[in-house]
C-alpha cells in the first residue's frame, strides 16, 4: 500500500492486489472466457444479493441506513459514450469489505482450479465463472478500468471510492456519498460497445436475472418479471423458465438434472422447488465430499432468511439447491432459533421423505437420468446409510453396486442379486478394492468365478466405511471374500491336492519363513488357478479397509496380520513339497515362499518396499536359468 497525493481535499490509497489475485485476473480476462455477456449476470446478481442482505437486516435493525429507500437495481447506459452504471440500494461496504470482496479471492483453490483448465486447454462455457465467486471480475472483460462508489447501511458510515484497471492495484479513497448501497461505473471498450445497446442490455437481464427478487430498471422501465416460481403448480412450469432459475440460484451454468415442486399444507404448511445437480460441485471434489456450506435457501412469506440453509436437509442431501418457502416462521427469525425449531425439524423430516422418494421414482421410470445422478452423487447418499437411521432402509434400496455378472459401469441393487442368488447360497458377498479390473484379478475371486457365483465389486472408497455396517439385508448376511470363514464345500474339484503327509511340511516351512509377519497359514478351497492368497481373519479388517484406515491416520496404524491360504492343487505349491522331501534347507525354497507371499501383498497394494522383491525375484529368474 503507498500515499498516491491528494484528490482536492481528499486522500487516495494504492494497494497491490496479491500475487494470486493478479495471477487470476489474467486469467479470467485473456484465457479462460468466451462469453462476455455474463459480466452483466455477475453485477446483477451482486446486486441482487446486497439487497437480500440490507431487506433482512432491516428486519431487526432500526438505526439501518435510508431505511425506506426502494430495494430495486437501476442500470444507466449511454450508447454514443459506451458508458454503463449499475446501482443499487443494498448494504454497501466498508473500506474493510471492500478490500476483502474486492481485493482477494474468495475461495480457496480457485486458481488452482482455473490454472489446471487452462492447461487441459478446456472451452469453457463463460457461465462457469460466477460458481468460483469471482464474478466481479468479469467486468474487465469489457472495460479497462472500473470504478466501485459505495457507502455502508450501517448507522455512522462514511462513502469510498474504488478504481482499479485490473493489473497489478486498486485505489480507495473517500468520497461524499449520500444514499447507502454501491454504484458501479465504467467505459466499455470498442469490441464490447453491444453492451451499450438497450435491445442488448434488455435481452440479457431477461435470460439470466429474470428471478432477481427486485425490480431491475433500465432506464426508467423494469425488465426483470420477479416471479417467485415456487408459488405456481407444477402444471404452470416451463422447463425453460425453471432451468434459468436454477442457474440463478445455483451459480451452475448447466440445466439440472431433475426438479421437484413441493406443495405441503398440514401440520406444517410450506412450498418449495428442488432441484438435482448434474454434476458433483466443485468442494466435493476437492474435499473429499465436504457438503458443510450448502442447503436450499429458506424464505418465509417471500423473502430470503438464509442463502444456504443447513438445517432444511441432512447433511448427506445439501447438495439439493432451490427455495423452501413457509409462513410458519417469523420473518425476523434468528439462526439459532432456526437450528431448534420443530416447525424446521418437520419441515427437514418431510423434504428428506420427498427427495428419497423423487429419487426411487427416478431409478424405475427414468433410469438412465438415475444413473448420472448416482454416478455424481452416490459416494454421498451413501454417507447417509451411517447417518440417517430413519431411512436406512429407503438409502439401502438406492445403492447400485457394480458385480462380475454385471458390465463396466452397469449397476445391480440388493434386491436383484438376492433375486438371482443360488438355491444354495446363504450370504451376499463382496469384494473391496481400489478398481474393477484390480478386483477381477484378485485370486480371491476365483471360487467364486469358477462356481458362478455373483460378488459385488466395491471400488468406490466410501464403500469399505458402509457396506460392512449393512450386515445383512433380506435375511442374507454381507460378506467380505476375503474372510477366512467362507463355506467353499461346493467347489468343484478340477486337481488332485497334495496328499497330508507332505502339505504338513509346507504349511510348517511356511510359517517358519514368514514369522511373526502372518497369523496363520492354512489350506485354501478357495484358489484355482493361483497357487497362494492372503485372507483376513474372522474378526481382521477387510484389507481395503485397513489400507483407507492407515491413509486417514497418515501411515501410524500398524497393519492387522493376514491369514496366508495356500493352494495344495498348484504345481509351485506341488513342486515345494517335493523339494523339502529333497533337501529342507535349500535356499531357494524360503525365497519362493517370501516371494509368494510379498506377490501378494503386492497384488492387493499392502507391499511397502518392492526393493528387495525385485532382487529376489531376479534370484528365483537365474536359479531357474541354470537350472535349463
Amino acid at each position: 500500500m503507498s500515499n498516491n497525493g491528494n484528490n482536492g481535499t481528499l486522500n487516495v490509497q494504492e494497494f497491490e492486489y496479491k500475487a494470486e489475485m493478479k495471477q487470476l485476473l489474467d486469467l479470467i480476462v485473456h484465457s479462460l472466457y468466451t462469453h462476455p455477456e455474463i459480466f452483466l449476470r455477475e453485477l446483477v446478481s451482486n446486486a441482487s444479493d446486497a439487497l437480500s442482505k440490507v431487506r433482512f437486516n432491516a428486519l431487526t435493525d432500526q438505526d439501518i441506513l435510508d431505511r425506506e429507500a426502494e430495494l430495486a437495481i437501476k442500470i444507466t447506459i449511454n450508447t454514443e459514450e459506451r458508458t454503463f452504471v449499475i446501482e443499487d440500494t443494498g448494504v454497501g461496504m466498508t473500506e474493510e469489505e471492500l478490500i476483502a470482496n474486492l481485493g482477494t479471492v474468495a475461495k480457496s483453490g480457485t486458481l488452482g482450479f482455473m490454472q489446471s483448465l487452462k492447461e487441459q486447454q478446456k472451452e469453457l462455457d463463460g457461465n462457469l465463472i460466477g460458481q468460483f465467486g469471482v464474478g466481479f471480475y468479469s467486468v474487465f472483460m469489457v472495460t479497462d478500468e472500473v470504478t466501485v462508489e459505495t457507502r455502508s447501511a450501517k448507522p455512522g458510515s462514511e462513502g469510498y471510492r474504488w478504481s482499479s484497471a485490473g493489473q497489478g492495484t486498486y485505489t480507495i479513497e473517500k468520497i461524499d456519498k449520500a444514499e447507502r448501497g454501491t454504484r458501479i461505473s465504467f467505459k466499455l471498450k470498442e469490441e464490447s460497445k453491444e453492451f451499450a445497446e438497450e435491445y442488448r442490455v434488455e435481452q440479457i437481464v431477461k435470460k439470466y436475472s429474470n428471478f432477481v427478487d427486485f425490480p431491475i430498471y433500465l432506464g426508467e422501465k423494469q425488465v426483470n418479471s420477479i416471479t417467485a416460481l415456487w408459488q405456481r403448480s407444477k402444471s404452470e412450469l416451463k422447463d425453460e423458465e425453471v432451468n434459468e432459475f436454477y442457474k440463478f440460484i445455483a451459480n451452475d451454468y448447466q440445466d439440472p438434472l431433475d426438479y421437484l415442486p413441493v406443495s405441503v399444507e398440514g401440520m406444517v404448511t410450506f412450498k418449495a422447488l428442488l432441484f438435482l445437480p448434474k454434476e458433483a460441485p466443485m468442494e466435493m471434489l476437492y474435499r473429499q465430499g465436504e457438503l458443510e456450506n450448502r442447503g436450499p435457501q429458506l424464505y418465509v412469506k417471500k423473502v430470503m432468511i438464509q442463502n444456504e440453509c443447513r438445517d432444511l436437509l441432512p447433511e448427506y442431501l445439501r447438495f439439493i439447491s432451490g427455495v423452501v418457502d413457509t409462513e410458519d416462521l417469523s420473518l425476523n427469525v434468528s439462526r439459532e432459533v432456526v437450528q431448534s425449531s420443530p416447525v424446521m425439524a418437520k419441515i427437514r423430516q418431510i423434504l428428506t421423505g420427498k427427495i428419497l422418494g423423487w429419487f426411487e421414482t427416478l431409478a424405475t421410470e427414468q433410469p438412465e437420468k438415475f444413473r448420472t445422478f448416482y454416478k455424481a452423487f452416490g459416494p454421498i447418499i451413501k454417507i447417509g446409510l451411517n447417518t440417517d437411521f430413519t431411512n436406512r432402509d429407503k438409502l439401502i434400496e438406492l445403492l447400485r453396486f457394480e458385480s462380475t455378472k454385471t458390465g463396466v459401469d452397469e449397476y445391480v441393487t440388493l434386491r436383484e442379486y438376492t433375486e438371482r442368488m443360488g438355491a444354495d447360497q446363504k450370504e451376499i458377498y463382496y469384494h473391496s478394492g481400489s478398481s474393477r479390473s484390480q478386483l477381477l484379478a484378485h485370486p480371491n475371486l476365483e471360487y467364486f468365478q469358477d462356481m458362478g457365483i455373483e460378488v459385488l465389486l466395491l471400488s468406490d472408497p466410501v464403500d469399505v466405511f458402509v457396506i460392512p455396517s449393512i450386515h445383512e439385508y433380506d435375511k442374507k448376511p454381507l460378506k467380505s471374500i476375503e474372510k477366512a470363514d467362507i463355506d467353499f464345500s461346493q467347489k468343484k474339484s478340477n486337481a488332485e491336492p497334495i496328499a497330508e503327509n507332505l502339505l504338513a511340511p509346507v504349511l510348517k516351512l511356511f510359517r517358519e519363513t514368514l514369522g511373526e509377519g502372518i497369523e496363520d497359514v492354512i489350506e485354501s478351497h478357495r484358489l484355482v488357478s493361483s497357487p497362494v492368497t492372503l485372507v483376513s481373519g474372522k474378526d481382521g479388517l477387510d484389507s481395503q479397509m485397513e489400507k483407507m484406515m492407515k491413509m486417514m491416520q497418515q501411515g501410524n496404524m500398524p497393519l492387522g496380520k493376514r491369514i496366508l491360504e495356500v493352494n495344495t492343487s498348484h504345481p509351485i505349491i506341488r513342486n515345494l513339497a517335493g523339494m523339502i522331501i529333497a533337501d529342507e534347507n535349500n535356499p531357494l525354497i524360503r525365497t519362493a515362499m517370501k516371494q509368494l507371499y510379498e506377490g501378494a501383498l503386492l497384488l492387493e497394494g499392502s507391499l511397502d518396499s518392492t526393493t528387495s522383491f525385485l532382487s529376489r525375484m531376479n534370484e528365483l529368474i537365474e536359479a531357474a536359468t541354470l537350472s535349463r
